[in-house]
């Protein structure tokens, strides 16, 4: 499966919270799609400045409560949780993709990849 492109936009001081939907094409018909199953499945998310940068400005997984594998994973749905605490120390945009992990480690799939784009705040 290919990553998906989302660019997602955060009021620097501001609670993030955004639901993504997993879903692929059915073999019948490439044309529907169907929500991944990802019970048990866990899952993480690093934001970087850059791409090259050796250490993330922020680390969300499953294990944190950053990322939350909903609804016994199903409908193929996780929420993005940023706390105002998180999102205030954040101090520049840069770039983040998403990853699931299945129960038994063998396989990783990035999901989700684009921009993390931060919107800097005035009152402190």
């Amino acid at each position: 499966m290919l990553a998906g492109i989302y660019n997602i936009y955060c009021e620097q001081g501001s609670t993030l919270i955004r639901v993504f939907d997993i879903e692929y094409p059915t073999t019948e018909d490439p044309e529907v799609y169907e929500p991944l199953d990802i019970t048990d499945y866990t899952a993480r998310m690093q934001i970087r400045r850059l791409i090259t940068d050796p250490e993330p400005m922020l680390e969300l997984t499953t294990e944190n409560g950053g990322l939350v594998v909903q609804d016994e994973g199903v409908l193929g749905r996780i929420s993005l949780y940023i706390s105002a605490e998180q999102s205030s120390e954040l101090t520049s945009s840069g770039v983040y993709d998403i990853e699931i992990i299945s129960p038994d480690e063998t396989l990783v799939e990035r999901i989700l990849k684009g921009q993390f784009i931060l919107d800097l705040e005035v009152t402190r």
